[in-house]
């Protein structure tokens, strides 16, 4: 296959199935590796290299099995078929899986309420976001790749081999176990449940709430035919240009206060560069559509940018401009992620 291209398969085709397959054992490796080592060494004495980076630096632990298994083993997958769709499914469930690596760890110290909220709320997470993602794959596996890594394929052919390392496989390490920090704060920080900890729970199922409703009225929008306008502007999309996401950094951000309500507010860091990433995303998007749609829908959205939020649900702003206005992304009253 060429990289980037769209090659739809049946449900029950060869490939769909081995794609399934692959799924569900891709992360066995780590599974076999933490299970051994958290029940063979000693927690007093740990014997070994690999026992003592397992019992005493849970976190550099947690990443050192993301390299192997997700940031070399998934790039390698890729390049064998040279598509990089399997990090997408899984980015819906790393976050809850290395929740449990840190509970499970054998020098664990936690409440065990914060850590069922924690837990519950991490698989609420990625219930929504998987039933998405599939839903939006029509049930299928491997169908496509994100599309910024289809681009830079075609952008950079010789050498896209060896930047996908760093674009899709190393860049994906610090954005998904720096989000899951919180959890690791959650586990090994016994302190009774507090108000922080409702005041963040809240915030991340307004999160939730908000990212399936955004979800929802966008896939009817999609789906209708024909569609109601050339830019959905309706329901909650009526005051934010990105809802969906703004769920999604309510959701991380209140996750990350469960850190911060135990005193170890560093442990936000994950979830400040993710939003970074994400800002500069929305950019590129935006410009996108801008590009590729017809001038008419263009010209469309260009107003709907000069009057609705990026991000965060806002009352409408801004006067109706020429179309003459060159197009420009407005980061009023927030900065936003797409």
């Amino acid at each position: 296959p060429v990289w980037g291209e769209y090659v739809p398969h049946a449900h029950l085709s060869a490939k769909n199935i081995f794609n399934a397959v692959l799924t569900a054992v891709v992360l066995i490796p780590s599974f076999v590796c933490a299970a051994y080592l958290y029940t063979t060494c000693s927690v007093s004495r740990p014997v070994g290299d690999a026992c003592e980076l397992a019992i005493k630096w849970p976190i550099l632990f947690a990443n050192v099995l993301f390299f192997a298994n997700v940031t070399v083993g998934f790039w390698l997958i890729g390049l064998a078929q040279r598509s990089f769709w399997l990090i997408d499914p899984y980015w819906t469930l790393l976050p809850p899986l290395l929740g449990h690596l840190y509970q499970l760890h054998p020098l664990a110290s936690y409440a065990p309420a914060r850590s069922a909220i924690v837990l519950g709320l991490l698989w609420a997470w990625s219930a929504r976001l998987t039933h998405s993602y599939f839903r939006r794959e029509e049930w299928k596996f491997g169908q496509r790749e994100d599309w910024r890594y289809s681009k830079m394929a075609r952008d950079f052919p010789k050498s896209w081999w060896l930047l996908s390392f760093f674009a899709v496989g190393l860049a994906q390490q610090p954005m998904l176990v720096g989000i899951s920090l919180p959890a690791y704060t959650a586990h090994f920080v016994a302190a009774p449940l507090s108000w922080p900890d409702v005041l963040a729970a809240c915030g991340c199922v307004a999160g939730l709430a908000c990212g399936f409703v955004a979800d929802n009225e966008l896939r009817r929008y999609m789906l209708a035919s024909p569609r109601p306008s050339p830019v959905l502007d309706s329901g909650i999309w009526r005051y934010s240009r990105h809802p969906n996401y703004f769920g999604e950094q309510l959701w991380w951000w209140s996750f990350a206060g469960f850190a911060v309500g135990l005193g170890e507010w560093w442990m936000i860091a994950g979830t400040a560069f993710n939003s970074l990433v994400l800002a500069t995303v929305t950019v590129m998007t935006e410009q996108r559509m801008l590009k590729n749609w017809e001038a008419s829908r263009a010209d469309k959205y260009r107003e709907y940018m000069r009057t609705t939020s990026v991000l965060i649900p806002w009352f409408k702003f801004g006067k109706k401009k020429s179309r003459a206005t060159p197009p420009r992304l407005s980061w009023v009253p927030s900065a936003g992620f797409e």
